[in-house]
């Protein structure tokens, strides 16, 4: 039986929610699939989510791992292409700690590459009507350093990635870029499925111009 761990991240920056994190509880909640589901929600904090992250691959031995969190601002579903080894925080995060320039694992490779099938799950999605597209940046916050950290960590032949999310719609302001929270959850589940059933990523474009 295959084992999906499945994870989200707390509210931050005092948001009283995080889709990312509601959304995998849902997740949770719902999941019919005859997989191993492992679900838990991260602290938006730096060496915390990583020491926790760290700790539930030993614990598990997933075979494939899904990293969510919340990019406020964007209006798709963008499954992550590569995680940089940078922290480089514009704010603090949960636990105070804000750092500049330091690397996610010293001495680690400047860059990895996700190992889950990213331009089918945006085509996935995109089939479904859910706006996505596959991202070139994950930033150089608390997500990043997941992202990056899941695949420095991973055992070999373990597939994990990382899928940001924008704001739900019931709890973003007025205006602002966002998606249903129900949307947000079954972007969550496609995400999941694709992931267990395409081993390898479909040939299409998906790079930009700048």
């Amino acid at each position: 039986m295959e084992t999906v761990l499945l994870t989200g991240f707390e509210p931050f920056a005092g948001d009283a929610t995080n889709p990312s994190g509601d959304a995998v509880r849902a997740v949770e909640e719902r999941w019919t699939g005859t997989e191993r589901l492992i679900v838990e929600v991260l602290p938006v904090a730096f060496d915390a989510a990583a020491t926790r992250l760290r700790q539930l691959l030993d614990e598990h031995r997933p075979d494939i791992v899904i990293a969510t969190g919340l990019a406020g601002g964007r209006a798709q579903v963008t499954p992550e292409r590569v995680a940089i080894n940078l922290a480089d925080a514009r704010i603090p995060d949960n636990d105070g700690a804000q750092p500049v320039d330091r690397p996610v694992v010293e001495g680690g490779p400047a860059a990895y590459f996700a190992t889950l099938p990213v331009k089918a799950i945006a085509a996935a999605l995109t089939r479904e009507g859910i706006p996505a597209a596959v991202s070139h940046s994950a930033g150089t916050f608390v997500c990043n350093h997941v992202m990056y950290t899941a695949l420095d960590a991973a055992a070999p032949g373990v597939r994990a990635g990382f899928v940001h999310v924008p704001s739900a719609r019931e709890h973003a302001p007025e205006g602002a870029a966002s998606l249903p929270l129900d949307d947000i959850v079954r972007a969550v589940e496609l995400t999941v499925r694709t992931a267990l059933d395409v081993r390898e990523d479909v040939a299409a474009p998906g790079g930009t111009l700048h």
